[in-house]
Protein backbone atom coordinates (compact mmCIF):
# COMPACT_ATOMS: atom_id res chain seq x y z
CA UNK A 1 0.00 0.00 0.00
CA UNK A 2 1.77 3.33 -1.08
CA UNK A 3 -0.01 6.52 0.81
CA UNK A 4 0.73 10.19 0.78
CA UNK A 5 1.87 11.52 3.76
CA UNK A 6 0.71 15.12 4.92
CA UNK A 7 3.40 16.01 7.13
CA UNK A 8 6.85 17.43 7.43
CA UNK A 9 10.09 15.06 7.04
CA UNK A 10 10.95 14.70 10.61
CA UNK A 11 14.34 12.74 10.20
CA UNK A 12 17.23 14.69 8.35
CA UNK A 13 19.86 11.33 8.33
CA UNK A 14 20.98 8.03 9.03
CA UNK A 15 22.98 9.17 12.39
CA UNK A 16 19.70 10.44 14.01
CA UNK A 17 18.12 6.64 14.03
CA UNK A 18 17.69 4.79 17.43
CA UNK A 19 16.32 1.39 17.92
CA UNK A 20 13.95 1.04 20.85
CA UNK A 21 12.30 -1.79 22.25
CA UNK A 22 9.38 -1.40 24.07
CA UNK A 23 7.94 1.58 25.42
CA UNK A 24 4.28 3.31 23.73
CA UNK A 25 3.31 3.32 20.74
CA UNK A 26 3.79 6.53 19.37
CA UNK A 27 1.56 9.30 17.33
CA UNK A 28 1.33 7.84 13.80
CA UNK A 29 0.94 9.31 10.28
CA UNK A 30 -0.48 6.36 8.85
CA UNK A 31 -1.57 2.57 10.53
CA UNK A 32 -1.76 -0.53 8.67
CA UNK A 33 -3.29 -3.51 10.54
CA UNK A 34 -2.03 -7.14 9.17
CA UNK A 35 -3.14 -10.92 10.52
CA UNK A 36 -1.36 -12.94 8.92
CA UNK A 37 -1.32 -16.89 7.95
CA UNK A 38 -0.82 -18.64 11.52
CA UNK A 39 -2.50 -15.87 13.76
CA UNK A 40 0.52 -13.55 14.18
CA UNK A 41 -1.48 -10.27 14.04
CA UNK A 42 1.04 -7.24 13.10
CA UNK A 43 0.51 -3.29 13.32
CA UNK A 44 2.92 -1.26 10.73
CA UNK A 45 3.06 2.75 12.05
CA UNK A 46 4.62 5.03 9.60
CA UNK A 47 5.86 8.17 12.48
CA UNK A 48 7.17 11.67 11.26
CA UNK A 49 10.47 10.34 12.35
CA UNK A 50 10.21 6.83 10.76
CA UNK A 51 8.67 3.52 11.74
CA UNK A 52 7.17 1.58 14.45
CA UNK A 53 6.08 -2.25 14.78
CA UNK A 54 3.80 -3.97 17.11
CA UNK A 55 3.42 -7.46 16.81
CA UNK A 56 2.39 -9.12 20.17
CA UNK A 57 3.90 -7.64 23.55
CA UNK A 58 6.75 -6.66 21.19
CA UNK A 59 7.08 -3.01 20.37
CA UNK A 60 10.26 -1.87 18.00
CA UNK A 61 10.86 1.58 17.25
CA UNK A 62 13.63 3.10 14.59
CA UNK A 63 13.13 6.56 14.73
CA UNK A 64 14.61 9.81 15.59
CA UNK A 65 13.59 9.53 19.46
CA UNK A 66 13.58 12.63 21.40
CA UNK A 67 15.93 12.63 24.50
CA UNK A 68 17.53 9.68 23.47
CA UNK A 69 21.38 9.80 21.84
CA UNK A 70 21.19 8.15 18.11
CA UNK A 71 22.29 4.42 18.07
CA UNK A 72 21.21 2.61 15.36
CA UNK A 73 23.07 -1.37 15.99
CA UNK A 74 24.14 -2.76 12.90
CA UNK A 75 22.89 -6.31 14.75
CA UNK A 76 20.91 -7.10 17.77
CA UNK A 77 20.29 -10.59 18.73
CA UNK A 78 18.40 -11.59 22.34
CA UNK A 79 18.07 -15.19 21.49
CA UNK A 80 16.16 -15.53 24.97
CA UNK A 81 13.49 -13.17 23.46
CA UNK A 82 13.43 -14.61 20.00
CA UNK A 83 14.76 -11.61 18.46
CA UNK A 84 16.54 -10.67 15.80
CA UNK A 85 17.28 -7.57 14.31
CA UNK A 86 20.03 -6.27 11.58
CA UNK A 87 20.57 -2.64 10.16
CA UNK A 88 22.42 -1.57 7.41
CA UNK A 89 23.14 1.74 5.94
CA UNK A 90 23.97 1.89 1.93
CA UNK A 91 25.10 5.17 -0.26
CA UNK A 92 24.58 4.68 -3.64
CA UNK A 93 26.47 5.86 -6.35
CA UNK A 94 24.94 8.36 -9.05
CA UNK A 95 21.09 8.14 -9.27
CA UNK A 96 21.12 4.70 -6.86
CA UNK A 97 18.78 5.92 -4.71
CA UNK A 98 16.43 7.22 -6.62
CA UNK A 99 16.87 4.20 -8.87
CA UNK A 100 16.35 1.76 -5.56
CA UNK A 101 13.70 4.31 -4.29
CA UNK A 102 11.21 3.78 -7.73
CA UNK A 103 12.30 0.10 -7.67
CA UNK A 104 10.73 -0.08 -3.97
CA UNK A 105 7.40 2.18 -4.08
CA UNK A 106 6.56 -0.24 -7.50
CA UNK A 107 6.97 -3.07 -5.91
CA UNK A 108 5.15 -2.79 -2.87
CA UNK A 109 2.47 -0.45 -4.34
CA UNK A 110 0.13 -3.31 -4.16
CA UNK A 111 1.57 -6.27 -1.89
CA UNK A 112 -1.10 -6.77 0.51
CA UNK A 113 1.86 -6.64 3.53
CA UNK A 114 3.64 -3.61 2.70
CA UNK A 115 2.96 -0.15 3.52
CA UNK A 116 5.16 2.67 2.03
CA UNK A 117 5.11 6.38 2.77
CA UNK A 118 5.80 8.64 0.65
CA UNK A 119 7.07 12.73 2.30
CA UNK A 120 6.02 15.76 0.94
CA UNK A 121 8.91 17.42 -1.09
CA UNK A 122 10.74 14.86 -2.72
CA UNK A 123 9.15 11.38 -3.63
CA UNK A 124 12.31 10.23 -2.69
CA UNK A 125 12.19 10.64 0.77
CA UNK A 126 9.73 7.50 1.61
CA UNK A 127 9.73 5.00 4.59
CA UNK A 128 8.46 1.76 3.51
CA UNK A 129 7.66 -1.53 5.59
CA UNK A 130 6.81 -4.91 3.95
CA UNK A 131 6.05 -8.00 6.45
CA UNK A 132 6.89 -11.44 5.23
CA UNK A 133 3.68 -13.36 4.63
CA UNK A 134 5.05 -16.75 5.24
CA UNK A 135 8.19 -16.81 6.95
CA UNK A 136 9.54 -19.91 8.77
CA UNK A 137 7.63 -21.69 10.97
CA UNK A 138 7.22 -20.13 14.48
CA UNK A 139 8.11 -16.73 13.69
CA UNK A 140 7.36 -13.40 11.64
CA UNK A 141 9.58 -11.43 9.82
CA UNK A 142 9.40 -7.55 8.67
CA UNK A 143 11.65 -5.39 6.16
CA UNK A 144 12.70 -1.59 6.21
CA UNK A 145 13.86 1.04 3.88
CA UNK A 146 14.39 4.81 5.28
CA UNK A 147 15.35 6.95 2.22
CA UNK A 148 16.94 10.37 3.02
CA UNK A 149 17.59 11.75 -0.61
CA UNK A 150 19.20 14.79 1.00
CA UNK A 151 22.32 13.05 2.04
CA UNK A 152 21.95 10.29 -0.23
CA UNK A 153 21.54 7.45 2.38
CA UNK A 154 19.06 4.22 2.36
CA UNK A 155 18.76 2.58 5.70
CA UNK A 156 17.44 -1.21 5.65
CA UNK A 157 16.69 -2.91 8.74
CA UNK A 158 15.50 -7.08 8.89
CA UNK A 159 13.54 -8.29 11.46
CA UNK A 160 12.81 -11.94 12.95
CA UNK A 161 10.81 -12.88 16.01
CA UNK A 162 10.46 -16.60 16.80
CA UNK A 163 7.88 -17.94 19.02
Amino acid sequence: MLVDLDAPYVDTRAADLSLSLGGPERPALHVRELTLPGGWRLRLRLLGASHQVVCGDLTETVACLPGRPPHLPDTLHDESAGYRFTATVLRPAGDGLRTRVAALRAELADDPYALVGVFPGDVDAVTALAVRPAPPAGSVAWRTWHAYPQTNELVLTETVVAL
